[in-house]
């Protein structure tokens, strides 16, 4: 034993710690620049990081070793895991079951209670030792747990940078790696499969039958079946699903903060787009195709004038991998889809904002802004890929450019506080700017297009269109208060009639003079107008800031033909028997879709930002979790209000049936899972108690298929099993391992454990969903992709089909009832996606 005590002391070597403890130079009162201070700090969190390890590892051995000298007197066979006598009652640890040699380290323990999204509450410090003072928590150290680091494991780290809230600001730092050496004494065992993957460690016991995986340093631990114990094996390769996925369906459109996005195209389909996907749909005949060759946001899109070539360009992205994704344009064919031509990698900066092509010339060119802090215009012959000329544009935001339609030299531009006319010469861009003169200058020109004689027509912020005589810079007419507030958009019919939308809803029709001859008021539940399309006869298409696009005529009502959401959305419930799903965001909208039509049954709004919902079994109410504790249940037919409940004043992350429907369990961010009886098909709630014992917020929760049991995931990757009928924590791993599970969305768990990816930080991925013939697993990540895996995903590094389509943190993923779709949705990009199994 003291042999063994001796070879720590040697490893455990505190001078260099001791030094920088030292070390004042840190401090504000030193000379250094704050860049090196800072370095300094972050070389000492370092250090004390690695020597905490290393006294993990010190102290694991010496748990380890006491066990063996006590079993050396204990007579008798040992019957399942080993239960240690508990030591050290002070050390922050729980007592739970699957993690038994939990060592918190610094940085990586959410706090109990987060506020926001489960994204936005990316792990918080740790909470001091002291706060154990009030209640005394014991550590155990299960004796097959217990494993000292060897010279030939590597144990990576990885960093995560996240800017603000956002989802789009995805950076990963590279790997780098820590080692602790230290010989086996001989009486250890021979040593475990291990598989090593960045901060991701994959461990396997055969004896007590467990997989062991750690997330940021963290092990949890996996039990498997009792069936499995014998036969599994860690290094077996998975096998791809039998299954794919085919985008079947978008639900949505960007409005809110994209224009001129919207056009109809000979073949009678409607061309926008949300997310990274561009919809072709057709309204008749009720049939979407998708252009899904981006990667990240598409911001702007162009129709070249033979009304088949399209031009789309896209914000600058981050791969799964931690690369960066250049922003660029893309040139498609709307016939075939096919990709022609891919400009601007590597020039463009941040995000593409409008471009389009030119009319006179066969639109042989195409003009481009790009989104960095000069807005640079570029001109490019695109079938060549040769850029032609660029010019600064301005310092402050471009909302549109546009050619002449006469003159493929002449290009005009227009946002915050200019207006430009610029002329091609050779490969110049040579630049005159609007002159207002008598003309109160707006803060803001928003639009613009042509007239049949060629003269310039302008919307802006005062409420005024202007018009610009052709080949001049100076006002030639002003509608002086044409709306109410900001004019959003201008569209010259092929009549020569301008269309104008604005701010105040209106859209108003102007003859050849400029005199209005009609106006009608769009509804204030589809928004003010942001953009205008012409469609088929007299029918006019308007894109509208609540994500609206709209089909009627200035002479009748306009209908929705495409609708969505308007804020981050959480929130998805599949119906237990109809082909309808709900959805729920923080805009505070519950939608109830059916998967048939592509079309909402009904809409209600709440009080609250909404986070998570669940449907009765029954299918008669489905419950709704708030980012406010709130949670209210609603009549699934009639959308009227069944009840209403506060637990805690922090989100509902979760809210699930029990499969007999006769118990509710609701997950929140206070740490606690809220359980209630159920009674009258969902009409009637009383609250059993509570679950405490997580010490973060509660991520993921699922049902046994005798609503007996309940297993939870939190924040700081705990497992936790529960009976809910009495509240009570479930201990026994022999009472556990064999439960049946009616769902499977809990992302830590050893039948889905296989899903998580190398380098994983433990919170890339969001939402875990089985199908209902338990042969598939779907999963949604970070990055923006939907997974497909075979079902169980037990295996290290299983294989998976990759989908693309959502350009942000894909929050949540669900098949229907009958596995005949699945439907995934993207938090910031606010689309719902439907997807064909196939």
């Amino acid at each position: 034993m003291e042999d063994g005590f001796s070879s720590y002391s040697s490893l455990y070597d505190t001078s260099s710690l001791l030094q920088f403890c030292n070390d004042d130079s840190a401090s504000a009162a030193s000379s250094m620049e704050v860049t090196d201070r800072i370095a300094s700090l972050e070389q000492r969190v370092q250090m004390q990081e690695d020597e905490i390890q290393l006294l993990k590892s010190a102290l694991a051995d010496v748990v380890r070793r006491l066990n063996l000298s006590e079993e050396q007197h204990t007579v008798g066979t040992r019957k399942g895991p080993t239960k240690a006598r508990p030591m050290i009652a002070t050390l922050p640890l729980r007592p739970t079951v699957n993690n038994g040699t939990v060592l918190p380290k610094k940085g990586t323990l959410p706090s109990p209670s987060g506020s926001g999204s489960r994204k936005d509450a990316s792990m918080p410090t740790n909470k001091s030792l002291s706060c154990l003072s009030g209640s005394t928590r014991l550590l155990y150290f299960p004796l097959s747990t217990v494993r000292r680091a060897n010279s030939n494991e590597h144990v990576g780290t990885l960093t995560r940078k996240d800017s603000g809230d956002s989802k789009s600001n995805r950076t990963r730092a590279g790997s780098t790696g820590s080692n602790s050496s230290g010989k086996r004494t001989s009486e250890s065992k021979q040593k475990d499969p291990v598989f090593n993957a960045g901060m991701r460690r994959v461990t396997h016991c055969k004896e007590e039958g467990y997989v062991k995986m750690y997330l940021k340093g963290r092990p949890i631990t996996m039990y498997m079946p009792k069936d499995l114990v014998d036969s599994y094996c860690l290094e077996a390769k998975a096998d791809l699903p039998h299954k794919k996925l085919k985008l079947d369906w978008v639900y949505g459109y960007r409005g809110r903060d994209c224009r001129s996005n919207l056009y109809l195209l000979p073949t009678g389909e409607t061309v926008y787009f949300i997310a990274s996907v561009v919809v072709l749909y057709n309204v008749d005949e009720q049939l979407q195709r998708h252009y899904t060759g981006h990667t990240d946001d598409i911001k702007c899109l162009a129709v070249h004038p033979d009304k088949i070539t399209i031009a789309t360009g896209q914000v600058a992205g981050t791969s799964c991998d931690g690369k960066q994704l250049a922003p660029h344009v893309r040139v498609w064919d709307s016939v075939s889809l096919n990709t022609l031509h891919v400009l601007g990698t590597g020039f463009f900066d941040r995000a593409l904002v409008c471009l389009a092509f030119s009319k006179s010339n066969g639109g042989n060119t195409l003009c481009v802004v790009d989104d960095s802090n000069d807005h640079v215009l570029s001109v490019w012959d695109w079938q060549r890929e040769d850029r032609l000329a660029e010019v600064k544009c301005s310092n402050e935001s471009v909302f549109a450019t546009d050619f002449h339609p006469t003159d493929s030299n002449i290009i005009v531009t227009c946002g915050k506080s200019h207006l430009y006319f610029w002329t091609l010469e050779r490969s110049t861009l040579v630049k005159k700017q609007g002159l207002f003169e008598k003309q109160e200058k707006p803060k803001f020109v928003l639009c613009a297009t042509f007239s049949e004689n060629g003269d310039t027509i302008t919307g802006d912020s005062s409420g005024n269109i202007l018009v610009w005589g052709k080949g001049t810079n100076r006002i030639s007419q002003a509608i002086q208060g044409a709306h109410e507030g900001s004019v959003f958009a201008l569209c010259m019919l092929r009549n020569g009639t301008l269309v104008s939308g604005g701010k105040d809803r209106k859209l108003i029709s102007w003859d050849g003079a400029y005199q209005q001859i009609q106006m009608v008021e769009v509804p204030e539940l589809f928004g003010p107008i942001r953009t205008i399309a012409e469609g088929r006869g007299e029918s006019v298409l308007i894109g509208t800031t609540k994500n609206f696009v709209l089909q009627g005529s200035l002479d009748g009502e306009f209908i929705p033909i495409t609708q969505g959401h308007t804020d981050e959305l959480w929130g998805l419930a599949i119906h237990p028997v109809k082909a309808q799903f709900l959805t729920c965001g923080h805009d505070r909208q519950v939608s109830l879709w059916d998967s048939s039509s592509h079309h909402p049954l009904w809409i209600k709004n709440l009080e609250d930002a909404a986070q998570s919902a669940g449907f009765h079994p029954s299918g008669a109410v489905v419950a709704i979790g708030t980012q406010t504790g709130r949670w209210l249940v609603l009549d699934a037919d009639s959308k009227d209000l069944v009840t209403v409940h506060t637990d805690g004043n922090e989100q509902l992350s979760v809210i699930h049936y029990g499969p007999d429907g006769n118990f509710l369990a609701i997950g929140s961010h206070d740490n606690y899972i809220y359980i209630y009886a159920v009674s009258e098909s969902g009409r009637k709630y009383n609250r059993v108690g509570k679950c405490s014992g997580h010490s973060s917020f509660i991520t993921h929760l699922d049902w046994s298929v005798d609503s007996q049991y309940l297993v939870s995931n939190s924040g700081d990757y705990e497992i936790l099993y529960w009976i809910p009928s009495v509240c009570k924590q479930v201990v026994s791993m022999e009472t556990t391992r064999d439960i049946s599970w009616s769902t499977c969305t809990c992302t830590l768990a050893f039948q889905v454990f296989g899903l998580w990816p190398d380098g994983s930080d433990g919170t890339d991925i969001n939402a875990v969903c089985r199908s209902n013939d338990s042969r598939l697993l779907v999963t949604g990540d970070d990055f923006g992709k939907v997974h497909l895996f075979s079902y169980p995903c037990s295996q290290f590094r299983a294989p998976s089909h990759v989908y693309g389509g959502h350009s942000s943190h894909v929050t949540n993923v669900n098949f229907l009832f009958d596995d005949s779709f699945l439907v995934s949705t993207g938090g910031k990009d606010m689309s719902v996606m439907q997807w064909r199994i196939v």
